[in-house]
């Protein structure tokens, strides 16, 4: 029913003398998705992030479903989840974040008439209301002017203009927030910031440049694709097909429960099997033409693909990706961004992409 993958709090006091005594506060990110919560604890020694635990557990037990089925559970079962997941990953610290899904928020650019910050202040809330479906009282908003420097990399409608200014907007509704805090706080941890997913995927996954980058989350029940560029996120979709879809089809083929289809998934991925690869044939066709349209549009290429979340762990997944795209295929690994044990290497790595979002957010924490 639950998965702990890791607890290295005894071990690294333990070594202490090798990593440093910590310099500051322990503090943790908390990724709440539709199949499972991952948790990841950090601290700071000597300017860099060690991981102290992380762990994972699985929603569907407490939703009447099977372990690696999207859920909608009410928060008190969610806050029970994430409660008895930091009581098995040891986890100590008691503030960090938490992440919000791409499907609560709003991210878009907007081009505004002035380059005074007053002015910008006073016009972003306005603007805001022709793409937002509902009162601009009913969402948190947060947005940044993209420097100048940025522009000319991204190519955004400002370049060039002396009166004109590219905005990021990003909005999320405060029932969102307000559920997110509640589960939170049941389980004992204060919230020090909320961040929406492809920024703490950003973050954790891959090294910032100025080409432009593709990120894949093969989530439980769908699929996120996500163009950065400078550290901006300029394409967000959403495919509608996730992990949850490839272990029903084997489940379905082969005539075997969820639960062992699932394990099949994992263990052996789905390359060879005509209807695992099915779905994820028709995830990747679709990633492709966004990628195509992002393009044609940009009028430049993205310089690689990098595969994120629990579908990424699946086996040869970088090959089939591959044959998709032009551009160099990776999964990514957000432990690499920490220190931890030499000898749980290959663990972290293999269990890297699922918590790519909590890694991020803890390293945001840490102002990292």
């Amino acid at each position: 029913m639950r998965f702990s993958f890791g607890e290295l709090r005894g071990y690294l006091s333990r070594i202490g003398t090798l990593l440093g005594a910590p310099e500051g506060g322990s503090v943790v990110g908390i990724d709440i998705g539709t199949s499972s919560i991952k948790i990841v604890q950090l601290r700071e020694s000597h300017g860099s992030a060690v991981l102290e635990t992380y762990g994972e557990i699985a929603l569907g037990p407490y939703a009447a479903a099977k372990v690696g089925q999207a859920t909608a559970p009410p928060a008190e079962k969610i806050g029970e989840a994430l409660t008895d997941l930091i009581r098995e990953a040891n986890v100590t610290a008691k503030v960090g974040g938490v992440s919000v899904p791409l499907a609560s928020s709003l991210i878009t650019l907007l081009t505004l008439p002035t380059k005074d910050t007053s002015e910008l202040s006073t016009m972003v809330p306005i603007e805001a209301r022709k793409y937002i479906p509902v009162p601009v009282s009913e969402v948190a908003l947060d947005w940044f002017a993209i420097p100048e420097e940025e522009v000319k990399f991204l190519g955004t409608p400002s370049l060039g203009s002396t009166t004109a200014t590219d905005i990021l907007l990003v909005a999320i509704h405060r029932q969102t927030l307000t559920r997110l805090e509640s589960i939170a706080k049941a389980a004992g941890i204060t919230p020090s910031f909320f961040e929406i997913e492809p920024f703490s995927f950003s973050r954790a996954s891959y090294e910032h440049g100025t080409a432009p980058t593709m990120l894949i989350d093969l989530g439980a029940s769908a699929t996120r694709v996500y163009v950065v560029e400078f550290g901006v996120i300029g394409v967000s979709h959403t495919i509608n097909r996730g992990g949850q879809d490839i272990t029903l089809a084997l489940s379905k083929s082969k005539s075997i429960p969820f639960e062992e289809a699932e394990a099949l998934k994992r263990a052996q991925g789905v390359t060879e099997e005509e209807s695992g690869r099915a779905a994820l044939e028709f995830i990747f066709s679709e990633a492709r033409r966004i990628l195509m349209t992002y393009q044609r549009k940009a009028g430049k290429a993205v310089s690689k693909v990098v595969l994120v979340g629990g579908g990424a762990q699946m086996k040869d997944i970088t090959a089939l990706t591959r044959t998709y795209f032009d551009a160099p295929v990776s999964v990514g690994a957000p432990f690499s961004r920490v220190q931890a044990p030499a000898f749980i290497t290959d663990v972290l790595t293999s269990a890297g992409p699922s918590f790519a979002s909590a890694v991020g957010l803890a390293l945001r924490a840490l102002g990292k």
